[in-house]
Order: C-alpha cells, then structure tokens, then sequence
C-alpha cells in the first residue's frame, strides 16, 4: 500500500456503506481519484467540512494496486466555498463546474491546465458575481478538452468570422458565416464573439473589471454548453439550472 498526498478539489460525494463516503476528488497531479472515507457521516474529526462540493483541500490517501477506490485518511481545508456567503445562482455556478469535471475527465489523468482553471473559476464566484466565471470556465474547459471549433473562420468557405457573430449547430462541430450556416443553427451574436476572444487572450481578473450582469453573453455560454453535451453525449443538468435563474 502506498502513501499519497496531493491538491485536490471535492467534486461529489455519495452514501456508502453504513456511515462511509464515497468521494470524487479532482486532484492536481493524478486526475481524478474516487476513494472511501470511513466513517466520514459519523465523525467529523478527520474530515470536518472538509468533504463538501467544490472545496479545495490537501487530500492525504493510501492505494493498493489494482484496486480501483483509495482510501481516504484525511483532508486539510486550503479554501471552501462556504467561507463566503452562498445563494441559489453561486451555488449553481458552482455546480456547473463540479458536473462538467466529474463528467469529462476520465479517472487517473492528470489535467493541470484543467484544475488551475477549476481552482481560478470556483474562487471568482461569488454571490452577484457568478456570470463571468461561468462563462469564462465553460469556453475555457471546452478548448482544453480539444472540444472547442475555430471560432475565427467559416468551418465551410473559410471567410473571416473577425469583427462578425457565427452560427453552429447542435448537431456537429463548427462555426459557419450566416450564408452557409445549416438547417437548426443557432447564432452567436458579433459582441458575444468578441468577447470569446478576448476570453481566450486576456486573464480572468482584467475581464472582471467591467460588469457582467446575467443577460450578457447567454449565446455564448449556450454555445458552450451545447459543445460539451454534444461530445459528452449527455444533458449537463447544473448548466440548465443555472440559464433558467
């Protein structure tokens, strides 16, 4: 049996066996790892809050080999979400990010790209101030999963999309220029596709200079959320949540 300790994030936990927990992390240097931490909903003591979703911890676990669940020994809060206060849209937000990490990252594949993200995103939200990290964590993880279309050019005739909205399908992958975009696309607006490139240039805490409220760049986060469904193969049921609020 071997001894590891690592950054983690808490994605989701679930009942397991009498008073255990079965517990998803997202750790920095092994992707993501389930285990059992024994006796977690009877004894807080090595655990504390720190098993609630989205907290980022110092996770301390033990494997053997071939056996597929760690066991958890115990975590050290670095930061939690409840340090700040809490309402309906960022725990949501939230939410989204925990859903969209347990369902596209396969077990033991470090992503550390991914989890600076995560880690950046998640310490943005924060009560009125969800739209942005959203946003920006939803375009961002869906270019490093290799799941994001060029969004600079007509995926049929090649035109330069620069300066201009783009249209795509829930269909298949690309953007098109308004002459060839397909039966059931769905636009994009030029000001929200903008705003994708300077995502994609600009850091988080330059873009958070200016307000962004709800209504801004809906087209754009349902764009996101389309490509990561599409190739998912599955509904993210937090991102719907959220664009109903």
């Amino acid at each position: 049996m071997s001894e590891r300790q690592d950054e983690a994030i808490v994605l989701r936990t679930w009942p397991f066996q009498e008073a255990d927990l079965l517990v998803s992390l997202f750790t920095r240097h092994q992707g993501r790892v389930k285990g059992v931490a024994r006796h977690a909903m009877r004894s807080r003591r090595r655990f504390g809050g720190a098993l609630e979703p989205m907290t980022y911890v110092r996770a301390n676990w033990a494997e053997k080999p071939r056996q597929e669940l760690v066991r958890l020994n115990s975590f050290e809060i670095l930061w939690s979400p409840l340090r700040e206060p809490v309402d309906y849209a960022r725990s949501a937000a939230l939410s989204v990010v925990a859903e969209v990490l347990e369902s596209a990252l396969p077990e033991q594949a470090p992503e550390d790209d991914v989890f600076r993200l995560a880690l950046t995103t998640i310490e943005r939200m924060q009560v009125g101030e969800v739209w942005l990290p959203v946003t920006y964590f939803l375009l961002w993880v869906t270019r490093l999963l290799g799941w994001m279309p060029d969004l600079s050019s007509c995926a049929v005739c090649g035109e330069s999309l620069r300066g201009k909205g783009f249209f795509y399908s829930p269909a298949r992958d690309g953007a098109t220029c308004v002459v060839h975009r397909g039966s059931g696309s769905v636009e994009v607006g030029a000001e929200s596709s903008a705003l994708a490139v300077r995502i994609f240039q600009q850091p988080i805490a330059v873009l958070a200079q200016e307000a962004f409220p709800k209504a801004r760049a809906v087209d754009l986060r349902r764009f996101a959320v389309t490509a990561l469904e599409r190739h998912l193969e599955d509904r993210l049921l937090s991102a719907r949540v959220l664009a109903r609020l």
